[in-house]
């Protein structure tokens, strides 16, 4: 096993004893999402949301790709892509990084202090630039239709319904529908 892989093995499995919620997508252990809760003392406090990230095969030497999966409100997030302007994962990252310093650092602190001068989504930084207290009343509007702990799970995933059974429960499926009347 090459040390790239065991090291994204370690760094996921840091990440689940981290308590946060990870959802393998495949098989393998480079993509999966993370339930990702707004820090406290700020507007997205109470907001739950589920990042996918996907970890590329050169990881940790290059950086992780993550992405919001239900929308949010913010400067430096595409309100359609989810996708996040963040230097340390885009620029700076270093091997010495790990996922919980994705999730307990980096993401609070952009939540907690967006950049305005370099945005994804105009409208966020406009607003906060020009009246802060009606983006963070933008914000908090965001998090009560987007970011619920009871819809996170509702969100729409790249699987579907049939491959999320396991083969047992999948043929039991097919016997039922076999073992139905047939038409004379």
């Amino acid at each position: 096993m090459s040390s790239p892989t065991k090291r994204r093995e370690m760094d996921l499995m840091k990440l689940m004893m981290s308590d946060y919620k990870v959802e393998m997508i495949n098989d393998g252990m480079q993509e999966f999402y993370v339930h990702f809760h707004g820090p406290a003392d700020s507007p997205y406090h109470g907001g739950v949301w589920k990042l996918r990230v996907e970890l590329p095969d050169a990881y940790p030497y290059k950086s992780p790709s993550i992405g919001f999966v239900n929308k949010i409100y913010h400067p430096n997030v595409d309100e359609m892509s989810g996708s996040v302007c963040l230097d340390v994962i885009n620029q700076t990252w270093s091997p010495m990084f790990d996922l919980v310093n994705v999730f307990e650092v980096f993401l609070p602190q952009l939540l907690l202090y967006p950049n305005a001068s370099d945005p994804l989504n105009g409208e966020a930084a406009a607003l906060l630039m020009r009246d802060k207290s009606s983006y963070e009343q933008r914000v908090k509007e965001y998090c009560e239709k987007y970011a619920k702990a009871e819809d996170i799970g509702g969100l729409p995933e790249e699987q579907s319904s049939d491959e999320e059974l396991t083969e047992d429960e999948y043929d039991s499926g097919d016997d039922d529908m076999a073992a139905g009347p047939v038409d004379p």
